[in-house]
């Protein structure tokens, strides 16, 4: 291979993950602000296989490769970068695309330092769940010490990092998962109580250990199938914040009233499609606020948790261990070297 290109994860046609392979592709050239990533590791996202399907396209001007997050080494600076990184720095980095590759160009303003005692697969985990929880606890769902906040996917990359930081902020989180595994490991994290959605109603379960008050706030990236249950266990003034639509998008029944009878709040949001200044404020208020607490001599110690980790010459394995649903925490890829 000529040291132009790189191998990146590729798909000709949108399908199932064995569409999946990999493609000596040109490499990206940093621009004014931007460094040059050479990939470590990249974490798989639900957004990678619903771009594979072909359900979700990149951003504008976002790079058509797969992969939301890297971890890695800085190869390269473009013109006019202020000076805080240096090559050869490890860093870990929220991105719109291009992760799943050897290199990737990231706007300086991006980047963020990896916590000491944490390996380059652990930070490929970090940026794009913890960010999302932090955003969705944080900035929009304004949690306050003493909460109940309701997870949904609590075994997922953002709700491990959601009952960690909801712990963190004093609030007590309550979780929803499929499997009595997924439930054991949520409380390990520190989930307050967890409720297995294939075998109880989570919305009954959660009105009664809140002893008939709800929620305060609900953190969703179900949709459609909960919409009713949502409604019902969330407290009065209540926050639903919505950043998926796993169970679907429509909505029979109604909605408004019932959201309007609790003067409950929903709020909805994405990461991907923000621009660049936001996602810059995002990650400024996260480096300072929330990664020192990753490092290993931090009392509340705050841990990325990886369920597998994969060479990406195994990216359709990946792909389909990811549609099973079986994952506690992230699916990592680890790049050549």
């Amino acid at each position: 291979m000529s040291s132009e290109n790189m191998l990146a994860v590729h798909f000709d046609k949108p399908g199932g993950p064995e569409n999946l392979y990999l493609k000596e592709v040109a490499k990206p050239s940093p621009v004014e602000s931007e460094v040059l990533l050479k990939v470590a590791a990249s974490a798989l996202n639900r957004a990678d296989l619903l771009q594979r399907q072909g359900q979700y396209p990149p951003p504008p001007g976002a790079s058509s490769i797969l992969g939301l997050e890297a971890s890695g080494h800085i190869a390269a600076l473009g013109p006019a970068c202020q000076g805080h990184w240096k090559i050869g720095d490890p860093v870990m980095v929220l991105l719109p695309g291009g992760g799943q590759a050897q290199y990737v160009t990231v706007p300086e303003g991006l980047l963020m330092p990896i916590p000491a005692g944490l390996t380059l697969s652990q930070a490929a985990a970090i940026p794009e769940a913890w960010l999302t929880a932090f955003q969705l606890l944080h900035l929009l769902g304004h949690v306050q010490a003493g909460d109940s906040v309701l997870i949904h996917a609590g075994s997922s990359g953002v709700g491990t990092a959601a009952i960690q930081l909801a712990r963190m902020a004093g609030a007590i989180p309550l979780v929803t998962a499929g499997s009595q595994h997924k439930l054991q490991m949520a409380e390990k994290l520190g989930a307050a109580a967890g409720f297995n959605y294939k075998e109880e109603d989570f919305s009954e379960a959660t009105l009664k250990f809140t002893k008939g008050a709800g929620v305060n706030l609900i953190l969703d990236c179900i949709g459609g199938s909960y919409w009713e249950k949502n409604v019902n266990c969330l407290a009065l003034d209540g926050r639903w914040v919505l950043y998926g639509l796993m169970g679907g998008n429509d909505i029979n029944g109604p909605l408004l009233s019932k959201l309007l009878f609790k003067r409950g709040s929903l709020i909805t949001t994405l990461l991907r499609s923000r621009d660049e200044k936001y996602k810059q404020m995002l990650v400024e208020a996260f480096t300072k606020q929330i990664l020192p607490h990753f490092s290993t001599e931090s009392p509340q110690r705050l841990v990325p948790v990886l369920d597998r980790v994969y060479p990406v010459t195994a990216i359709q394995e990946a792909h389909a261990y990811m549609e099973s649903n079986k994952n506690v925490g992230k699916i990592v890829l680890e790049l050549p070297q």
